[in-house]
């Protein structure tokens, strides 16, 4: 019997298993035959230590050091570059002040992106402290620490789980493991997990995200751009291998699926970017989309079940589950082993599943 199963192989769940490894034996259930194959495989993957609800500004500033030099550290220079076209002066401010930008002028933001339009741009707001994360290295940091003290079974779905007196039992279509106590680190199944293993679910919602890869604007060449996006995240654009993607940055509520990118929403996060740029867009190069899940108030579910103190949540990552995972993951770690967190009494408490009790 393993001291910890944890269900799902998304950065959720290979971070938690990396830390919980430190603790007893780790089997980590994925479903798919790849680990990171939904969410964590389809992220923009930037670290902005500003970007997000308070309570993930706290694991982000956490998990800054872990980023920068864990195994020789995952995060590379790329910079945010917010702006505003007319009538978006409120939320360029409110930007500015929330993610603690700097102003910048036209002729700054065009030295950052060439193609940006001076006939539409009325503002702008910059921060050089926003990285790239290496997210591949990331989760084989993560997996490795697992298989390290346990094993990764992919292609292993859970259909039935069981609670008995002194363990979990989980079955799968690669057989029935049993462990002390259960990780839900389903993402957007996390709600059906609960409901499978007797546990109340909390309301965990999953969100399409959409996302199409463009060539590079005029034959610019763009690996030097930062992350540029529209005011109040009304679009973003990213550098990606020589090309570009761009999202309309939509939050569709969805069943939880293999998600595919909308056409019709595309389409218009699209016309919102080429109405701040020069070079309109030709032709998409691929498109996709991802589930970014989130719990009613917005805030990451970390920690024991108030019904079962031997089921533990790690869900509700939103789109913050790379950039936040050193810290949450530890944060997990730390409630298992009632050591005391780093992250601070009061964060910890909107983090805790209690909040839904």
């Amino acid at each position: 019997m393993d001291d910890f199963i944890v269900i799902g192989g998304g950065i959720a769940g290979v971070s938690a298993g990396s830390r919980l490894s430190k603790l007893g034996r780790v089997t980590l259930l994925e479903a798919e035959d790849a680990l990171a194959y939904h969410a964590s495989g389809r992220s923009a993957a930037m670290f902005e230590e500003c970007y997000g609800a308070p309570s993930v500004v706290e694991l982000n500033r956490a998990s800054r050091s872990f980023h920068e030099t864990a195994n020789g550290g995952v995060l590379s220079p790329r910079g945010l570059l917010i702006v505003a076209g007319k009538g978006q002066e409120d939320a360029l401010a409110v930007d500015l002040d929330v993610m603690h930008l700097d102003p910048v002028t036209a002729d700054d933001a065009l030295a950052l992106v060439p193609i940006l339009n001076p006939k539409t741009f009325v503002g702008a707001g910059y921060h050089k402290d926003a990285w790239d994360i290496d997210t591949d290295r990331l989760i084989q940091n993560f997996s490795r620490d697992v298989r390290a003290n346990g094993e990764v079974v992919t292609g292993a779905k859970a259909t039935k789980i069981t609670r008995l007196p002194d363990r979990w039992e989980v079955t799968t279509p690669k057989g029935v493991f049993t462990a002390k106590s259960l990780v839900n680190a389903a993402g957007g199944w996390a709600d059906q997990v609960a409901t499978l293993a007797g546990i109340s679910p909390i309301g965990i919602q999953p969100y399409r995200r959409s996302i199409a890869r463009i060539p590079a604007p005029g034959g610019h060449d763009v690996t030097n751009w930062p992350l540029f996006m529209g005011a109040g995240e009304s679009w973003y654009a990213k550098p990606d291998a020589g090309a570009l993607i761009v999202s309309p940055a939509e939050a569709h509520p969805m069943d939880p699926h293999d998600a595919w990118a909308d056409d019709m929403v595309l389409a218009e996060g699209l016309a919102r970017y080429e109405n701040m740029v020069t070079e309109p867009v030709t032709r998409m190069m691929a498109n996709w989309a991802g589930l970014r899940s989130f719990a009613p108030d917005r805030n990451l579910v970390i920690g024991r079940s108030t019904e079962d103190a031997g089921f533990l949540w790690f869900a509700g990552q939103g789109g913050y589950g790379f950039q936040t995972s050193p810290a949450a993951s530890q944060l997990l770690a730390d409630i298992v082993s009632g050591d005391a967190p780093e992250i601070d009494a009061a964060t910890v408490a909107v983090l805790s599943p209690a909040r839904f009790s």
